[in-house]
């Protein structure tokens, strides 16, 4: 019994682990979006259809971003996957029907890859 207790214990410790250090990364790319000129209009936009990481806007330009942070390059590419691509176009549809004032903008999707002891490598129009 108490080895059940245990791994959901630890398995909520990992779970919380896991939340922080996205949030930490996405926090990261905003600030690198913003250094770069971008106005963040919404971070983790929850949708029933998908989720946002960041909404930046730079000119005309709106980037939806999705953020992953991982050990290596090949661990964050193997996390898009189509599914994944899907979602976040969907929400990205929402998002601009929900705010038409920026309907005639150019739409971009970006991925950020966050890489322990390097600068994030962003990737625009990616998705």
């Amino acid at each position: 019994m108490s080895s059940n207790v245990n791994d959901e214990f630890r398995q909520r410790l990992e779970r919380r682990r896991r939340h922080r250090s996205g949030l930490t990364a996405e926090t990261i790319v905003a600030a690198v979006y913003m250094v770069t000129g971008h106005r963040i209009l919404g971070r983790r936009f929850k949708t029933p259809v998908g989720e946002i990481d960041l909404i930046a806007i730079r000119k005309r330009r709106v980037a939806f971003i999705e953020v992953k942070r991982r050990q290596t390059t090949e661990d964050a590419e193997d996390a898009i996957t189509l599914t994944m691509r899907r979602r976040v176009r969907r929400a990205a549809d929402l998002w601009l029907a929900r705010n038409p004032q920026y309907q005639d903008y150019d739409v971009g999707f970006d991925l950020v890859f966050v890489l322990p002891w390097r600068f994030p490598i962003i990737m625009r129009d990616a998705l």
